[in-house]
């Protein structure tokens, strides 16, 4: 089939080469002519595992271009919009500038019978709205949301665990839903629920994912609050209460938290949608879910402040990650960020080193110090903070070695990521996240 992706942003660039790597013939649209020069060279503008390699091969087959020009998304059969929705400046509510620019410059192109694909987070209610202005082109609004991880992108979207349809009523909505069917048919003929739903519905399920997922984490966050006031071991209270399958041990690892460019304001332009709605009651534990999220930050600060006798002023602090996940470079609200600002701004030295994301935490605070290689970055340290879980950290990296290169022995693990024992037993003091 004939697709056109509209916004090569991270959600768009991975849909657009991984739909060609399926077959069809893609052609992926955005006004940042940096950015369309950069992929039609094949080359990824972040970086996601996977992703360089199917952008490379779908554009030396033919099969994949990209474009500035809005024009050449004419004759495609299904136009998908890919393009970012964050966070209000003045509020919590979703911006929906680009969403409705994009819809704007795609609707003279439409012809009768083209589905136009929704895949960005919006509030419930938008695709109702967008709907009733692409209807007069005779073409069909259909709401398709993404549930990709970031790391895991190019899988995700070749190989999700669910496809989602939110369609009109009627023939048309059947006709639409059976387009959908055959754009991923690789997915289906696997045997992946294809779920037909309405415009609202399909709108929550992205939501509703997402605040359940940080609902998740955020409880086993507040238990580790109640571990470190109780001498309980969070980590042990999440292994026994993950074997109920009703529960389910992942995404109860405690920690400094959820961040990224997805769970924190989504779940904030839920409930600022859900007040609207007159209905913010409904999701009112959503703002106590991102209170507990935000203070886990502030408790991994505590932790090293508390190692260092109540002050890190001129201590060496040597921040194990940037990225807000690892397998990533966004850095958008990361809370490895976050930790390290703190620690800068109470005078500690502090360094960062990360494999991916170092380029884009320096040109949000250029006031710290970046060092691209592990070793280097420990060497001289007074003491060192596990922020984003990298292998390279959490697995690779063996107290022993890492004894080598520093010069203190404290150690704060704000993801409970590494060998507690293994730490203590050469000589560094050890401090987890709700962990004795």
């Amino acid at each position: 089939m004939r697709l056109s992706v509209i916004g090569c942003g991270y959600l768009g660039a991975v849909h657009a080469a991984a739909m060609a790597s399926i077959g069809h013939d893609v052609v992926g649209i955005d006004v940042d002519e940096r950015k369309i020069a950069s992929l039609s060279k094949g080359e990824a503008p972040f970086f996601e595992p996977g992703l360089p390699e199917i952008l490379s091969e779908g554009i030396a087959s033919g099969r994949l271009r990209f474009s500035t020009d809005m024009a050449d998304a004419h004759g495609a059969d299904v136009h998908f919009v890919g393009v970012g929705t964050p966070q209000q400046k003045d509020g919590y509510a979703a911006d929906l500038t680009y969403v409705n620019a994009a819809i704007d410059g795609v609707i003279p192109y439409l012809r009768a019978g083209d589905l136009v694909a929704g895949k960005s987070t919006v509030p419930v209610g938008t695709a109702a709205d967008l709907a009733a202005r692409v209807s007069p082109t005779g073409a069909t609004l259909v709401w398709n949301p993404e549930f990709l991880r970031e790391g895991f992108a190019v899988k995700d979207t070749v190989d999700p665990d669910r496809l989602v349809a939110g369609v009109p009523s009627g023939e048309e909505g059947e006709r639409a839903a059976d387009i959908l069917r055959q754009v991923y048919h690789p997915a289906i003929a696997k045997q992946t629920p294809f779920i037909v739903t309405d415009y609202a519905t399909a709108e929550l399920v992205k939501v509703a994912a997402n605040a359940f997922l940080a609902t998740k984490i955020s409880f086993i966050n507040a238990m580790a609050e109640i571990a470190e006031v109780t001498g309980a071991d969070v980590t042990q209270l999440a292994d026994a209460i993950g074997h109920d399958a009703r529960i389910g041990r992942r995404f109860l690892g405690a920690g400094i938290g959820f961040g990224g460019g997805c769970l924190p304001k989504d779940i904030r332009a839920f409930s600022a949608r859900a007040e609207e709605l007159g209905r913010g009651e409904s999701v009112g534990f959503l703002r106590e879910v991102d209170a507990i999220n935000l203070r886990r930050r502030d408790r991994a600060v505590e932790l090293v402040v508390g190692a260092f006798g109540g002050s890190v002023f001129k201590k060496n602090i040597t921040v194990l990650g940037a990225a807000f996940k690892p397998h990533s470079d966004d850095v958008r609200d990361s809370p490895a960020l976050d930790v390290a600002v703190k620690l800068h701004g109470l005078g500690a030295w502090v360094t960062i080193t990360d494999p991916e994301a170092i380029e884009n935490a320096r040109r949000i605070h250029p006031q710290l110090n970046y060092v691209a290689e592990r070793d280097e970055a420990l060497r001289g340290a007074d003491g060192v903070i596990l922020v984003t879980e990298w292998d390279e950290y959490r697995r690779d990296l063996s107290p022993e070695h890492a004894a080598t290169l520093a010069t203190g022995r404290v150690v704060v693990d704000g993801r409970n990521g590494l060998d507690a024992a293994a730490w203590r037993a050469a000589g560094w003091t050890y401090y987890g996240m709700g962990r004795p």
